[in-house]
C-alpha cells in the first residue's frame, strides 16, 4: 500500500510550534502532559507511584555497569528534551516511568482499553509481522529497545531465537537487564546507537523497531534504514511500529491535546513528514508493506 505524506506542518501545528517556541508555555505544557498522563496510569490501574519508588530503592550502579558503553559519543539530536524530561532519556526518572507511561499513553488507543491497551497495541504488531514475515528468525534485533519490553514481546513470539536489544540510553539498558533478570530472560543488551550499531554485517534475520522512528529526526531514520539493511541477512526482515501519520486522529486532534503532545515529541513534524516508503527502498529494501494496526498506528514490513 502506497502514502501519501505531508511534508509540512499544517496551520494547527505551525500555530502550535509557535506557541511551543515560548519557553514558559513549552515548560506548563510538558507539565501538563506528565501530569496528564501520571493521573491516567493511577486511574486505570497501574500503580505509577509506587513502582517508581520501588525501582529507585534498588542499587542501579551494578546494572548500570553491566550495560553502559563510556566510550559512546551521542548524536546530536539525543540531547533534546524528550517526554517532558529536560535531559530526555539520559535519567533515571524517565527509564524508571517509562513503562508506566506506555500503559498510560496507550490507554485510549480503543475505547474503554485501558490498562489492556499497551498490550493490545503490542500484539496487533506482532500478528502483522507473523502474517508477513514468512521466515523463522534465528537472531532478531530489536532496535530503540528502552527498557525491554518490545524485546521481550520478541522473545515470546520467537522463543528459539537470539535475541539483541539496542538502546541510545544506558539507563534504558540497565532497567532493561534488570526486567530480563528477573524474568530469566537470555536477551543480549548493546549500547549504541541504532544508526551506528558496532554489530557484524549480515548478522540478523529480523530487525524490529518498536514506537522509535516518530523520535527521531529524518537524517537520522535514513541512516537507521540503512544500517538495518546491513545488518540483515539475505531475505531478512526490517519491521517496524509507530504512529500513522494517515490517521484522521491526529488531523482532528484539538489544538490543546496536539500542544501537549508536540511539547513531548521534538521531532513528530519531521517524522510525519518523512517519506518513509520511499526512505526504505532507497536503504536496499524491496517496497515495504504498510498496514494499520490500530486507530493511530501502523506496522510496515519490508524484506532485502
Amino acid at each position: 500500500m502506497t502514502t501519501t505524506v505531508k511534508t509540512a506542518p499544517n496551520l494547527t501545528s505551525q500555530l502550535v510550534n509557535g506557541l511551543l517556541s515560548i519557553k514558559p508555555l513549552a515548560n506548563l505544557a510538558k507539565h501538563q502532559a506528565r501530569s496528564m498522563m501520571i493521573k491516567r496510569a493511577e486511574q486505570i490501574g497501574v500503580p505509577w507511584t509506587k513502582r517508581v519508588e520501588e525501582l529507585r530503592s534498588l542499587d542501579w550502579n551494578p546494572y548500570l555497569n553491566q550495560v553502559q558503553n563510556p566510550q559512546l559519543t551521542y548524536p546530536d539530536y539525543y540531547f533534546r528534551p524528550f517526554h517532558a524530561y529536560e535531559k530526555g532519556n539520559l535519567n533515571w526518572d524517565a527509564a524508571w516511568e517509562v513503562e508506566s507511561a506506555a500503559y498510560a499513553v496507550h490507554a485510549k488507543i480503543w475505547p474503554d482499553a485501558g490498562a489492556e491497551g499497551d498490550p493490545r497495541l503490542r500484539q496487533s504488531y506482532h500478528n502483522i509481522v507473523k502474517a508477513q514475515v514468512t521466515i523463522q528468525p534465528q537472531d532478531i534485533l530489536d532496535l530503540g529497545c528502552s527498557v525491554g519490553m518490545s524485546t521481550m514481546a520478541l522473545q515470546a513470539i520467537y522463543p528459539q531465537a537470539t535475541i539483541t536489544g539496542v538502546d541510545l540510553s544506558p539507563y534504558f539498558l540497565a532497567v532493561a537487564k534488570y526486567n530480563s533478570q528477573q524474568r530469566n530472560s537470555n536477551i543480549n543488551w548493546k549500547h549504541a546507537a541504532a544508526e551506528s550499531t558496532g554489530l557484524s554485517d549480515a548478522s540478523f534475520d529480523l530487525v524490529s523497531a518498536f514506537l522509535m522512528f516518530h523520535e527521531l529526526p529524518q537524517k537520522a531514520a535514513k541512516e537507521i534504514f540503512q544500517e538495518a539493511r546491513r545488518l540483515l541477512r539475505p531475505g531478512g526482515y526490517l519491521t517496524l511500529m509507530d504512529m500513522n501519520p494517515r490517521s484522521e486522529i491526529y488531523a482532528k486532534m484539538p489544538p490543546y491535546i496536539l500542544t501537549l503532545l508536540k511539547s513531548t515529541e521534538p521531532y513528530l513534524d519531521e517524522y510525519f513528514g518523512l517519506d518513509i516508503e520511499e526512505a526504505i527502498v532507497e536503504a536496499g529494501f524491496h517496497p515495504p508493506m504498510i498496514t494499520p494496526n490500530s486507530p493511530r498506528h501502523r506496522t510496515i514490513v519490508a524484506r532485502v
